[in-house]
């Protein structure tokens, strides 16, 4: 299977001085669901801001390496002309416009492409039938809307863009279980109705692996270890350091008190 994204041994410094990613290389096959697992600080943000050239607004710069969608070099592009092509980033924290409708909001993703009135009405139907939720609040102020909602919201405006890539920050950071697994559940019928290829950045791991195919894990801005999802979710140290069950405990799960010294233990940065 041929690979959208292609993420080749890239390198991000921070301000000058700070080695942010250390030769990150990673795979999205097309039309699946990848996860970029790690803690916070592990570098995952940077890697999609580094995929949707937003590293600039942070002071931050690739400085080796290349990034192709579709067999074409990305990494110099402008992000409006990456999001013609369909490379839209969902960031952590949702950031819709507060003081604008969830409808406006939505129609916002409409910047890079030229629709007609009627064109728009049937793109925001698309949306509410995925977010029954938004067509009820769609009047309302966004910044009056409650983290699940605005989570939809971001969803559905990248939606609204000639979505054919997301790169998902951190869905499920501040959500109730229930609704986390609702955001879950949309990319999941996103990616199996439409296509949508997603690389998604979760340090709820159990809940990244349950809708994935393939997962790479992050360490201190470089990736440890990377496999199918079944594999992942199977591998000792990954049951112990990200899912928090001891292998050799009968599933028991572990307190920090536990594990406290895990980063000598990791087979893989021994």
């Amino acid at each position: 299977m041929s690979s959208a994204l292609v993420v080749n041994n890239i390198e991000v410094i921070y301000d000058h001085v700070i080695l942010v990613l250390k030769g990150v290389s990673l795979e999205v096959p097309d039309g699946k669901i990848v996860a970029l697992l790690g803690a916070n600080g592990a570098g995952k943000s940077a890697t999609l801001k580094a995929i949707s050239n937003l590293l600039a607004a942070e002071r931050s710069v690739v400085t080796n390496g290349s990034i192709e969608y579709r067999g074409a070099r990305v990494d110099a592009l402008a992000p409006n002309e990456l999001v013609k092509r369909g490379v839209i980033q969902v960031m952590e924290g949702r950031h819709c416009f507060a003081y604008l409708s969830i409808e406006d909001n939505l129609l916002t993703g409409t910047y890079t492409r030229s629709l007609s009135r009627g064109e728009l009405a049937e793109q925001l139907e698309r949306i509410y039938a995925y977010f029954p939720r938004l067509k009820v609040r769609r009047k309302s102020q966004a910044g009056y809307t409650s983290g699940g909602e605005q989570q939809m919201c971001a969803i559905g405006r990248a939606m609204m863009a000639k979505l054919s890539m997301m790169l998902l920050d951190e869905p499920s950071m501040g959500l109730a279980p229930q609704i986390a697994a609702e955001i879950f559940d949309i990319v999941r019928d996103l990616n199996s109705r439409e296509g949508v290829s997603f690389l998604l950045a979760e340090q709820n791991t159990m809940a990244a692996l349950g809708v994935a195919e393939y997962g790479y894990i992050l360490e201190n801005g470089r990736v440890v270890m990377d496999g199918k999802e079944e594999d992942l979710r199977d591998n000792e140290d990954v049951k112990e350091f990200y899912l928090g069950v001891a292998a050799n405990d009968g599933g028991e799960r572990k307190s920090f008190r536990d594990v406290k010294s895990y980063r000598r233990r990791k087979r893989w940065l021994a």
